[in-house]
Formats: C-alpha cells, structure tokens, sequence
C-alpha cells in the first residue's frame, strides 16, 4: 500500500489495508514483494497528480520481475477522472473510486486472477452527499473514511475496533473527523470527487481514539476537509468542542491537534476550546488563502487583513504561544499589484510559525477555471517566489522568537549516535509540514512516544533545537 497527499488519505489507506488484512490479505513493506500493489492517489494539485501518475508507472516497472501481478489505482485521482485515467495509463491494471472500497478485498482478488474492471465514470459527488441520518447508517461505508465495523478477534470489549490497520508505526496518527465539503471555493475541485460535507459520528470517533490509544499513539491528528463544520449535519455546530475534552482524556493520548479550521468559521467557542482544553494542544490550521478582500471574493471565501488580524489577537490572547499556520495562493485570476502587496502586509504582521505558498493554476471543473484577467505563468511564479522569499524570512524570524520558550517535545526519533540525540515535534508543530524540535541531549531510556519538557535554545528555520529541562548544560 503506497501512499500520497494528504493525511486523510492516510486514514483511507489505513481503513484499506485494515480490511484487506480481515479478509486474508498480507501486507508487505517492500513493494518488490507484493502480487498486487495498491497506490492511493493525490488529484488535488498538478504536482501532486504527476507525482501519482510516476509511482503508478514506477509500481508497474515491477511487474517486469515476475512477483507483482497487478497494480492498482485508488485515492483522490483515480476517483476524479475514473475511466480517463485508465485509458491514458494502461499500465495500471484497474483505477477504482471510493464506491469499491467496502468490497476492495473481493475486487483485488478479481483482478490478480486477471478479470478485467472497468473504472467508474466520475460523478459530481455533490449531488449524492450529504446524506441524511437515516439513510448514513445503512451506506456509512461507502463514504470514505467513515465507519467502524465488528471484526471479531481483537477487537476491544469496550466497542467496535476501527476497520483500519497501522501502516505507520509511529507515536501520531491521522484521525478522520468528516468527509467532504460543503463550501464552493472557486479555486477548489475537491467537493466534486470527495462530496459534501458528512460529520462522523462522536461515538465513532471515541471508539477509533481509543483503539489507536490501545496501539500506542499518543498524539491524535483531527484531520478533515473543514473541522469548523464538524456537527452542523448533526444538529450541532458545537459539538467539536464537546468532543475535544473526551477526545483528551482517552487512555494513552497525551495530545489532541485540530487541522484545517475555516478562518470565516472559527467562531470563540472553539477558540477558547482549542486554546484551554487540557491535552489540545493550541495550534491553529487556519486557511486564509488570501488577504485582500477583493481577491477573496473572487475565490468565494471571505474575509480582509482587519479580521483575519483580529482572529489572531483573540488566539493570542488566550494563548500567546499557539502555533499558527496557514496556505495562501498567490496569482489569483484578477490579483493586482496592490492586492499582493496587501497579502505581504498581513503576512507580516501576522507573525504566523508556517505559510505554504502556492501559484494559481486552473483545475479542471472549478469556477475560477473559467475566469477572465488571468496572469501568466511567468508572472504567477514570480509572485509565488516574492511571497516564497518573504515567508520564508518570517517563519525564520518567529521561530527565533521562541528561543527560550518552554516547550513540550513528542519524541519521534531517538540516534544518540547523530548530531543530536532525538528529534520529535513541539506542541506548535503539526506533522510533516511544520517543521521540527531536535533534542541535543535525552535522559537515559528516552524512547519514541515520550513526551520530553525542554527549553529552546536555537532555531534553523522553522526547526528549533532545544535542550531538555535537567539536562546538563
């Protein structure tokens, strides 16, 4: 199983491997090794999608050695262009989309003994979802991400085990709190192939935290396409922050994270719940995406640099160490000059620990697609390395900021051989994206998973280096 993109298809490759392994199937780490290799794809940005299309082709190069019978396509990509994909890439065996995920072991063995499965046309999801509470219970698992089963043996007498098997030893994972997305970003494909927006259910989440507490992780990552949604299809638009408190107390979990919060959504509430509640840790994913009002509206969000400041005061005034980050698009359809140079400004007073940046391009199906006074691809890139260069200069001067913080590090690797001892992430720092904390020196024993107090001392970056409180100077 080979995974790209996001975190939540993380969770989908998870959910995956779990029930093709509770139907017989074994799940090898060498792709060398494998009769069928499984690749979830990522169809959010041309990158991404290249990068899917190489390791499809790649996976399929194996077949040449005589192990691996098949390769096969699943994920965001394979959902978004079904039948095209398979035409224009025949060296995959099948491209399957969301709706063959609850039968995947029946369909994987079909396709090893060589029937042919003819890719599913792609459908405007937003027409099939949301789906209403009576109908969720009978069709939960043909949404990804969504569903606990019975699995029989192993599964914990408290409740249902989660249908999902680690793929990822280590001590964060990924944990879905709904599927889809009801906003229409003009920008944004992603409401046509994963569908509206659908809350999972508390209990369902509890019962997955407490399984992956059972395994050993200790920070949960509360991933989703929008997590200032969560409940407002069950009645309650509050429910995140009832949840939180649980989430923070199930055995084993030392750290709950929220990703992707809407700024335009991110109402006190959750503020405060994310700032205070013990065990969440005050990191706030806020996709502002722009400044300028005008260029905002354009891409169907809303918003302007007074608000989104006043967001940040509120956070900080709550919480004068929460971790902020954030993406902006830069080259929007209509951007003038004075509309970047307002980006530049909020993001300077912004003081955000992490701004990705990214270049316009068109995405099959969206709104903006189709919009006039476009820039040129030359033009778009040149603002996307101005703004590049800026953030890089103050993610780099926040994190120096820090030196001298306090900070609690989750230890995710120990070399007591390398040029420091363990390296992990800080409560600011979400995974993969945000940058690290190395540790120059650890007590005794020192083991992944452990949560260590340390005081920063440097900073490269947005990577910090920090040495632990008793440590000998």
């Amino acid at each position: 199983m080979v995974t790209l993109g996001c975190a939540r298809n993380e969770v989908d490759s998870e959910e995956l491997a779990g029930r093709l392994e509770a139907d017989g199937f074994r799940l090898v780490a060498d792709p060398a090794d494998a009769d069928t290799v499984v690749v979830n794809t990522c169809g959010f940005v041309e990158a991404a999608k290249k990068d899917s299309v190489d390791t499809l082709l790649e996976a399929a190069d194996l077949k040449e050695s005589g192990t691996t019978q098949a390769v096969v396509a699943v994920g965001c990509l394979a959902e978004r262009y079904g039948k095209d994909l398979a035409e224009s890439l025949p060296e995959a065996d099948a491209v399957l989309g969301f709706d063959d995920y609850p039968d995947i072991a029946a369909r994987l063995r079909a396709i090893v003994a060589g029937e042919t499965h003819d890719a599913h046309t792609p459908q405007d999801r937003r027409k099939l979802l949301p789906i209403s509470p009576v109908e969720r219970a009978a069709v939960e698992l043909s949404v990804p991400g969504h569903g606990l089963d019975e699995l029989g043996a192993g599964a914990p007498a408290t409740g249902p085990r989660a249908v999902r098997r680690r793929l990822d030893g280590g001590p964060m994972a990924p944990l879905k709190l709904a599927s889809g997305c009801d906003r229409r970003c003009s920008f944004c494909a992603i409401p046509s192939f994963r569908g509206s927006f659908v809350s999972r259910r508390p209990s369902d989440v509890l019962a997955e935290a407490r399984w992956l507490g059972e395994q050993g992780v200790k920070e949960l990552f509360l991933v989703s396409e929008n997590s200032t949604s969560y409940g407002k299809d069950l009645g309650d638009l509050r429910l995140l922050e009832t949840l939180l408190p649980e989430l923070a107390a199930v055995d084993g979990v030392e750290r709950v994270r929220v990703s992707y919060l809407q700024p335009a959504e991110t109402r006190p509430g959750l503020i405060e719940a994310i700032a205070s509640t013990p065990g969440v840790v005050p990191y706030f994913d806020l996709s502002f995406q722009h400044a300028s009002a005008a260029v905002l509206r354009r891409m169907r969000r809303f918003g302007d640099p007074e608000s989104f400041l006043g967001l940040l005061e509120r956070i900080r005034s709550l919480a004068p160490e929460a971790g902020v980050r954030s993406n902006v698009i830069v080259g929007f359809p209509g951007e003038t000059e004075d509309d970047l140079e307002t980006l530049c400004d909020f993001l300077v007073a912004a003081r955000m620990d992490v701004t990705g940046v990214f270049g316009y391009s068109d995405e099959d199906g969206t709104e903006a697609a189709s919009y006039d006074a476009k820039l040129d691809e030359d033009e778009v890139r040149a603002r996307a390395e101005h703004v590049t260069a800026l953030v890089e200069e103050l993610n780099a001067q926040r994190a120096e900021e820090r030196i001298g913080e306090q900070v609690t590090v989750l230890v995710e690797s120990v070399d007591p051989d390398g040029e420091h001892a363990a390296e992990g992430r800080a409560a600011h720092q979400g995974p993969e994206v945000d940058g690290t904390t190395a540790l120059e020196t650890v007590p005794a024993g020192t083991r992944v998973g452990d949560l260590l107090p340390a005081v920063v001392i440097a900073s490269q970056g947005v990577d910090l280096v920090a040495r632990p409180i008793g440590a000998e100077r």
